[in-house]
């Protein structure tokens, strides 16, 4: 099975981050000098997706209109002879890579998001990715998930440990054996309390599927919070099929959450090529001054 779709499941309303997200969508959000999404969307770009899907809900026009051909900003920069940001501007997405945007009718939950991808996908294996888990590694992540997909020919879903505390925002999986960066999953728990949480390895923003799961979808229907739930259909799965849990390189950002986004602003500014080391010299002046204070 040869993998080369991406989904991104971009049709939240982004709440926790209002007022900002009023009129712009939270994936449009910007890290230093890129929105999240463009972050997501080169991952998979590296990792050898051809076809990008995006599935958008009201108000998400912005989204669309950043991965298409801008003429009259191009046509500006052109005349102005600003070469550097042209190119910027153009490779956005090569030209060897398809966006494709589905509606999602209504807020139903991730499960059903993947689900509205069914028409494009059809019985492809595909990617899942989630814009709000920002990944920073030497090896794009999803690169990294498809050489073992490649080898093994199963669903794997990207996890890492996470404080017993915070299971309840995340699906937790219990694994059996392991080798290398790799657990079969026995079990998958969508937001379990603490005490009730089978582990702490909890699934982020990263899977690989095959097409299957729009089957078990439909048959798991509406679960908690009155969603359809992806990891509902991924617990069906398991009794079909071999899963796997990967154990990505890389420092996630959790940018669903207004800290995690301050704290990917802050790292990925301080790595920033043209003014990192400008920052990292701000940032050691600001927190002398800060402790002068005190």
């Amino acid at each position: 099975m040869k993998l080369r779709k991406a989904v991104f499941p971009v049709a939240g309303l982004g709440t926790r981050f209002l007022p900002a997200t009023k009129a712009s969508p939270k994936e449009m959000m910007p890290i230093v000098d890129k929105p999240l999404i463009q972050y997501a969307v080169e991952e998979a770009v590296a990792a050898g997706m051809t076809e990008l899907i995006f599935i958008t809900g009201r108000s998400k026009r912005a989204i669309e209109d950043h991965f298409d051909q801008a003429a009259e900003l191009e046509a500006e920069l052109e005349q102005r002879g600003n070469r550097q940001l042209l190119r910027i501007v153009r490779d956005i997405v090569p030209a060897r890579v398809s966006c494709i945007y589905l509606r999602q009718p209504r807020a139903l939950g991730l499960g059903h998001a993947v689900l509205c991808a069914e028409p494009v996908v059809k019985d492809e294996p595909f990617a899942v990715v989630l814009a709000d888990d920002l990944i920073d590694a030497e090896v794009p992540v999803l690169r990294q998930m498809k050489s073992a997909f490649e080898e093994h020919q199963c669903p794997i879903l990207a996890v890492e440990h996470v404080e017993r505390r915070r299971t309840r925002q995340y699906g937790i999986v219990k694994v059996t054996g392991r080798t290398g960066k790799l657990s079969q999953i026995a079990a998958i728990v969508e937001k379990p309390a603490p005490a009730a949480a089978p582990s702490t390895l909890a699934v982020v923003g990263r899977y690989i599927l095959t097409a299957d799961i729009f089957g078990l979808l439909r048959r798991v229907g509406v679960g908690l919070s009155a969603e359809i739930q992806l990891t509902d259909g991924i617990a069906g799965l398991l009794g079909e099929r071999r899963v796997m849990a990967y154990r990505f390189d890389g420092v996630r950002y959790d940018c669903g959450d207004k800290l995690g986004y301050l704290k990917a602003n802050v790292a990925y500014a301080m790595a920033h090529p043209e003014f990192g080391r400008a920052f990292r010299t701000y940032l050691r002046r600001l927190i002398v001054k800060r402790n002068g204070r005190r």
